[in-house]
């Protein structure tokens, strides 16, 4: 969300950036809610005044009734007096209605006009005019066939989509055995690999409050994401990133404590709303699942160059499971409305003969804090942090990554060295069927 000072001052630069986004049907609103604005600061400056005047009017009334009770001509005006004190009485109780009814017009039209992209964003309409910046690691084809993910584990029995589907329906998986461990360890590794660059480890709540989630996300993400507790103002997490940043709702942050960097686990839960593809087999677009997240909070004047941080520590930690990876830049209309700038980490599908998302790293700049009213007491003043995340590691598809490519042609599947420890030892699994 916005400053709307910032809007009131550079009213075409929104619109521009607007534009960059593809979202000409919110052109309007900026107009709109320059005039909300208007209006609201018209209504705070005439109930101001008022309230200024009432301790004058109310003193002037006193002393008038005393005089009148010695002089009854006084009556009269000590009674235009209170007239004037009930009329101003009343226009303030208007007036403060009316502030408050503006003040959730702007907030609601707030809510839906983008940030400002980062300059170095690329302008395009949808995730077809993302730019690939970069590759790490071979891409290998192998010469024998690499079966369907659910297939690879189903020689290990290690998931079953036909009992999750009795129980939960579509979307939903067990998973058994080796593949089950084998997820764990992906995860025990990912936690490990992030306490090691410095972060601190966190299980955050799995549920938020519904000022929490309008403070993370947009209204269409939430809509298209979110599952509600029926009866309470609770939400089911999509992502630790909700809870984490939500942990510093209403808070005035120490400059000192920053960056707070951390790294939470959680399960998440999305309805996948509108994705296509949903009720087909296999793990990839699921409505469970579990992560391993990491967040920044830091000066703003910090935040590119731990977003810069942030994707690299992805592409080392999916390099050293032997997957060969991608980086690539999300363009203007593939932003979601709070980004600043965004990439995806892509993983090598060997099957598929293309790279699928694996993590996004997003730097979401101010808005944020601003929506969460987080504050930061530096030495000259309060001021917005910025927020930051970036997945470490969500093992449906980071398995769907690793199975592939680390399929041998007997149908075994190589444990790379760094997973060892956290799989007994165990180097290699052997496929039971």
């Amino acid at each position: 969300m916005l400053d709307i000072k910032f809007i009131r001052d550079n009213p075409e630069v929104v619109k521009e950036n607007i534009k960059k986004k593809f979202q000409e049907e919110k052109l309007p609103l900026v107009d709109e809610v320059i005039e909300l604005d208007r209006r609201n600061r018209d209504a705070m400056t005439e109930a101001n005044s008022l309230r200024a005047a009432r301790n004058t009017l109310s003193k002037q009334v006193g002393m008038l009734m005393g005089q009148a009770k010695k002089d009854p001509s006084k009556l009269a005006e000590a009674e235009a007096a209170k007239a004037q004190v009930k009329a101003n009485a009343d226009r303030l109780a208007e007036l403060e209605q009316l502030e408050t009814e503006l003040a959730a017009e702007i907030r609601k039209i707030m809510m839906v006009i983008p940030n400002i992209i980062h300059p170095s964003v690329p302008i395009g309409p949808d995730d077809s005019a993302n730019v690939e910046v970069e590759r790490f690691g071979e891409p290998v084809t192998p010469s024998f066939e690499i079966p369907y993910h659910t297939d690879i584990m189903e020689r290990f029995d290690g998931v079953d989509m036909d009992a999750a589907g009795r129980v939960s329906g579509a979307g939903f998986y067990y998973l058994m055995g080796d593949i089950a461990r084998l997820h764990e360890a992906v995860l025990a590794y990912a936690r490990d690999f992030m306490i090691g660059k410095g972060f601190t480890f966190c299980i955050p709540p799995f549920m938020i409050h519904g000022n929490v989630v309008e403070g993370v996300m947009s209204q269409t993400d939430m809509d298209a994401m979110m599952y509600k507790i029926e009866g309470e103002d609770l939400y089911l997490i999509g992502t630790s990133e909700h809870s984490m940043i939500g942990k510093f709702i209403d808070q005035m942050i120490p400059e000192d404590t920053l960056p707070q960097t951390l790294t939470s686990y959680s399960p998440c839960f999305r309805k996948e709303k509108g994705s296509h593809g949903i009720e087909e087999r296999g793990v990839y677009r699921i409505h469970q699942f579990e992560k391993q997240e990491m967040i920044v909070v830091c000066r703003p004047e910090e935040s590119m160059d731990w977003y810069e941080k942030m994707w690299r520590y992805s592409v080392e930690l999916f390099r050293s499971l032997d997957i060969p990876v991608r980086q690539l830049e999300c363009c203007s209309g593939d932003l979601a409305d709070l980004k600043v700038k965004s990439c995806d980490i892509e993983a090598w599908s060997p099957r598929q003969q293309k790279y699928f998302e694996v993590c996004s790293c997003s730097n979401l700049g101010d808005a944020q804090a601003r929506r969460l009213k987080m504050r930061v007491r530096g030495e000259s003043g309060t001021y917005l942090p910025h927020t930051l995340n970036n997945t470490v590691a969500a093992p449906p598809r980071m398995l769907i990554a690793l199975l592939e490519n680390n399929l041998q042609a007997d149908g075994s599947v190589k444990i790379p060295q760094a997973l060892w420890p956290y799989m007994g030892g165990v180097k290699v699994l052997t496929p039971k069927h």
